[in-house]
C-alpha cells in the first residue's frame, strides 16, 4: 500500500508542472503581446487568473473564499498572505478579482516557461542584495501609481512545516505605510496540507481562503512599522490556530 501512495505523490507532482505548463503554451501567443506594455499588465492578469483556476480545478482542489470585507474596484490595497506551498500564488489570484502584482523572489524566475513571464510581471527581489530591495519600492511605487495593488507574502520565504506562521518581514508594511494603501489580510488554512513543499505529501481537496477585514494605514508613520506588521500577523496567526480541522 504505501509503495501505491508514493507513486500517487510523484505522479501528483508530475501532473501539477504539467497544468501549469499547459495554459502558457496554448495561450503563449497571447500572453506574449499582454506582456509588451505595463498598461495592458490588467489583461495579462485576468488571463493569469484563468491560468490559476485551471491548476487549482485539475489538481483536484475545491476552492471556499470567505471576505469578511470586500476590495473596491480601481483601489489598490497590500496583499498578504501566510506562505506554504507552491499553490499559494494559484490560489491568491483566485481570490482577489483586483489587479495585483507579486513582490517575489527572483528564483522563481529559474522554473522554464513560468519564469520567462514572471519575472516579466512581477517585482523581482534578492533578499541578499539591500540595492534590489530598495528596487522593489520604487518599482513598487510606479506599480500602485498606475492603480493596481501589491501582494507580498511577508514571510519571505516558506518556513519549516512545523511552524504554523514564520516572523514578518517590514517590507510589505513600509510600502503600506508610505502610499498609505489598506493591508488585505488573507489565511490560507489548506495549503500546506493539500500541497505543500514536501515532495511526497498532498492530495486533492478542500482549500479554504479566509479574507479578513482590512488594516487602516492613514495616518501611520515609518515609526509604525513593527507595530503595524504584529497586528497584521496577529489576525493571520489566530485565524490558523483556531481553524477546524
Amino acid at each position: 500500500m504505501i509503495i501505491f501512495k508514493y507513486l500517487f505523490w510523484i505522479l501528483y507532482r508530475i501532473w501539477f508542472y504539467i497544468l501549469v505548463a499547459i495554459p502558457i503554451v496554448l495561450l503563449l501567443p497571447v500572453l506574449l503581446i499582454s506582456i509588451l506594455k505595463e498598461s495592458w499588465y490588467p489583461f495579462f492578469f485576468k488571463i493569469a487568473r484563468v491560468w490559476a483556476y485551471f491548476i487549482l480545478i485539475g489538481m483536484g482542489f475545491r476552492v471556499k473564499i470567505d471576505l469578511d470585507q470586500k476590495p473596491e474596484r480601481n483601489a489598490s490595497y497590500m496583499y498578504i498572505a501566510n506562505h506554504t506551498s507552491m499553490a499559494d500564488i494559484m490560489l491568491m489570484l483566485v481570490a482577489s478579482k483586483n489587479p495585483f502584482v507579486f513582490v517575489g523572489k527572483k528564483e522563481l524566475a529559474k522554473i522554464p516557461l513560468f519564469g520567462f513571464f514572471y519575472k516579466r510581471t512581477c517585482i523581482l527581489v534578492d533578499r541578499s542584495s539591500e540595492k534590489s530591495r530598495k528596487a522593489v519600492f520604487l518599482r513598487a511605487q510606479r506599480r500602485l501609481k498606475q492603480g493596481l495593488s501589491i501582494c507580498i507574502f511577508p514571510e519571505g520565504g516558506v518556513p519549516d512545516e512545523s511552524v504554523i506562521l514564520d516572523d514578518f518581514k517590514d517590507g510589505a508594511f513600509r510600502l503600506a505605510i508610505n502610499h498609505q494603501i489598506p493591508i488585505v489580510p488573507f489565511v490560507f488554512l489548506d495549503n500546506k496540507k493539500r500541497f505543500s513543499y514536501t515532495f511526497f505529501s498532498g492530495s486533492p481537496g478542500l482549500m479554504r481562503v479566509k479574507g479578513h477585514k482590512f488594516i487602516n494605514t492613514e495616518g501611520l508613520k515609518i515609526e509604525n512599522t513593527k507595530d503595524l506588521n504584529q497586528k497584521a500577523r496577529s489576525v493571520i496567526l489566530e485565524t490558523l490556530q483556531n481553524r477546524t480541522k
